[in-house]
């Protein structure tokens, strides 16, 4: 028979649940932090991170990292950092691949877009079709193969249009999206616990529902909104 739990296991099970809600709120007590603001907003031009020379005030250090968990597609690992007033403090980390998502047209004006169920969610999604990339692979071959794979499709042209970082507040995934252009039809070739639906809807439709807020998906809304923008700059 297994012993039972002793007052000093339950209470390490608890310092470091305690120590886990700590990473994902404040990660830390700031009665002794030095005073900070963010300052009052300032009107300038665009100036992205890591160019305004206020941004090395705001870096954290990477003292030490381990994985905390590891699974099929990404790893969760756990850091502890220095903040910029020199406390430290812990950041859980999934550390991902990469990925690529391909916004798929036809000639005559419709996108190729696949029905799966998600369980994350608990309910079939309607997205373009993605895929994770391969270790090394670069992500345009990556883009060809998802495409066929899902879809069935191949493509005559494919074009790079953006790269989006899904949830950088605790992930390092890129999805590089991809225009493809001159499809026909081949076959595909889905993984084995891949089940899916292809759909061949008018653009217009999708960047309706995107700006409804029926579709939720991050590279879906951003595809569709780059190809909106993109035909009212050509007209």
């Amino acid at each position: 028979m297994d012993e039972r739990p002793t007052i000093e296991d339950l209470s390490s099970v608890s310092d470091s649940m305690a120590e886990a809600v700590e990473a994902f709120t404040y990660d830390g007590d700031r009665s002794d932090a030095f005073e900070h603001s963010s300052g009052e907003p300032t009107e300038r031009d665009l100036v992205l991170g890591g160019d305004d020379r206020r941004d090395t005030t705001l870096e954290e250090r990477v003292i030490t990292e381990d994985v905390a968990w590891t699974g099929r597609i990404f790893n969760v690992n756990r850091l502890r950092v220095k903040l910029p007033d020199g406390r430290e403090a812990l950041r859980d980390v999934v550390r991902h691949p990469g990925a690529v998502a391909i916004v798929a047209l036809t000639d005559d004006g419709r996108i190729c877009l696949v029905r799966q169920y998600r369980t994350a969610l608990s309910r079939v999604t309607v997205e373009i079709p993605a895929g994770k990339l391969d270790p090394g692979e670069d992500p345009l071959t990556c883009a060809h193969r998802e495409l066929r794979e899902e879809t069935g499709m191949e493509a005559d042209q494919m074009a790079f249009l953006t790269t989006i970082a899904t949830s950088d507040g605790f992930t390092d995934e890129l999805i590089h999206i991809y225009m493809a252009t001159g499809l026909r039809f081949v076959e595909s070739d889905p993984d084995a616990d891949e089940f899916i639906n292809v759909d061949l809807v008018p653009l217009a439709e999708l960047i309706d529902a995107v700006l409804d807020g029926r579709i939720e998906d991050c590279k879906t809304v951003t595809g569709a909104l780059i190809c909106d923008a993109v035909s009212h700059r050509l007209t």
